[in-house]
Parts: C-alpha cells; structure tokens; sequence
C-alpha cells in the first residue's frame, strides 16, 4: 500500500509530501512529478518518484495500486482542459481499485468560473464509484503573500473585492489536512469545506501592512474590469486575468469565506494566521 501524490513538486505537493515524511516512512510514499530532476531531493530521501503526466494518460496505466490511497491535486493548466486532465487520474484510479482518493477542490460556496473545473471533476469522481475525500479548499495567504512587490512599491493593496472577507490559510495548512486524510481512517466518501479561522477584509489586509511595514498603504477597490485591465497590462495572460477577477467578485459576495471550521478539526490545530504570513514574507 502506497500514498500516492499527484503534482509532487507543486507549491502544494511538496508541502503535503514533506508532511508524510513526518508521518510514514519514505517508502510508503510514491510522487508522481513530470520531473524527475526536482524530484531529486524526495528521491534520495526514500521516497518512491513515478514519471506522469496528466496530459498523457497512458503514463497512468498501472502507476497505481489496489490499496493505495491517492492524493490528486488539481492541475494548474488553465488552458488544456483540466477536467479531462483529472479524469486521466481518477480513471486509472479506478481500474486499480484504489483504497481512497483525495481532491483538492474549490469551496462548495464559490460560483466563480474558477470553481467550474472543480465542480466537473467532483462529478466525474462521484460518477466513478472510487471512494473519494473532497478537500474543498479555500483561498491560500500565498496568493496575496508571494506578490507583496507591486503592493510595497505602488503602497496600495488592489482588488476586486468590495468589503469582502477572505478565510485564507496556509498551504502548510492545507498540505497538513490532506496528509490527516491520508493517513487516518473513516474519510472515505466525505466533503471537507477547508479555510482559515479568521477572514479578513482587504481593508484589514492593507491595514496590516501599514502596520508591519511603517508605511501607509491604501486598499483600492475596483471594479472587476478594472482589475483584469491592470492584471493584463501587467502581463497575465487575459482569460486568466478574467478568472481572477471573477474571484475577486465572488470575494465581495462572501463566496470566500468559510466558517465551518473543517481545516483547524482536521489537522488538530488553528491555521495560521494571515498577519504570521505576512511577516514571514516581509522578511523573506
């Protein structure tokens, strides 16, 4: 019986990979990866690597085992049909007769274009009959955390959102909820809405960092339009611009925020705090 990880060497994959270390040994974890190469410090850990790629789906014939318990996290090729992508896996899964499969989705709240790949996929794996975990997940504290630059030189927090809430946390968080899933018992055919304890407000976004940077930075709402003319002007690609403005939206509805407190009951702890994130990539 193997843990299988899908998109191993991902943000997220080598966070939930690292977290399974900790908790069973190297040889009972498979990473699935495209590459081999960054898949070097896994391997020479214990860690067993399987070359696959979503877009191919015969890469898949046989990787998996019965018993197994599978983590499929969902691709981030916006632009080659993620559905049938994630249908490669969960067929594959399916034919071996795996124990569990896990897959990070989007919250069951969010109407955002966003979440319409999610929404195929969830259908296609309950069509299935493979017993499966859905790790609903919410906003994560890096989308906003890993892009601070423009914020600090322009000295103004940009979005979408209105005085929407976001329960963001930490991909640590959710990596830390997708290995208790993978390692404990009783998951099986059960929906996991995953967020942070505290949402925020942008207001409160920008506040914070006024607060740890010493300068004064404003939250400027926009309009959606907006916002996609000045994510395509500074080069995103336009749909992907559109999607994220569709989030930003779905933010002001309260699309985002999740209350149900599944993340903190799920790894034992409270998630991390988004002031926490923002320190720790302040100082970077």
């Amino acid at each position: 019986m193997s843990i299988v990880v899908t998109g191993a060497t991902g943000h997220l994959g080598s966070h939930v990979v690292e977290q399974l270390l900790e908790k069973v040994p190297a040889e009972q974890i498979t990473a699935v990866v495209r590459n081999a190469e960054k898949a070097a410090d896994f391997a020479d850990r214990g860690v067993k690597i399987a070359l696959a790629d979503y877009n191919n789906p015969a890469s898949y014939d046989n990787l998996f085992s019965a018993g197994d318990k599978v983590l499929l996290i969902s691709g981030n090729e916006f632009d080659k049909g993620r559905v049938q992508q994630h249908k490669v896996v969960i067929d594959a899964a399916k034919a071996a007769g795996v124990a569990l499969l896990a897959y990070t989705s989007a919250p069951g709240t969010l109407t955002a274009a966003l979440a319409d790949d999610h929404r195929g996929t969830e259908e296609i794996l309950l069509d299935s009959g493979v017993p499966y975990a859905l790790l609903r997940n919410g906003w994560y504290h890096e989308n906003y955390t890993e892009n601070l630059a423009p914020v600090l030189e322009h000295n103004a927090v940009v979005a979408a959102a209105g005085e929407g809430k976001v329960s963001s946390a930490s991909r640590a968080d959710y990596a830390a909820a997708a290995v208790a899933v993978l390692t404990g018992e009783g998951h099986e055919n059960t929906t996991y809405e995953l967020g942070g304890d505290t949402p925020w407000s942008f207001a409160e976004y920008a506040a914070e960092l006024s607060r740890q940077t010493g300068k004064d930075i404003a939250y400027n709402a926009v309009s959606p339009e907006a916002l996609a003319g000045i994510l395509t002007g500074a080069g995103l690609p336009e749909p992907f611009a559109q999607i994220l403005a569709g989030v930003d939206a779905s933010i002001e509805k309260g699309e985002l925020v999740v209350s149900t407190g599944d993340l903190s009951r799920l790894t034992g702890r409270p998630t991390t705090p988004f002031a926490e994130a923002i320190a720790a990539a302040l100082k970077g």
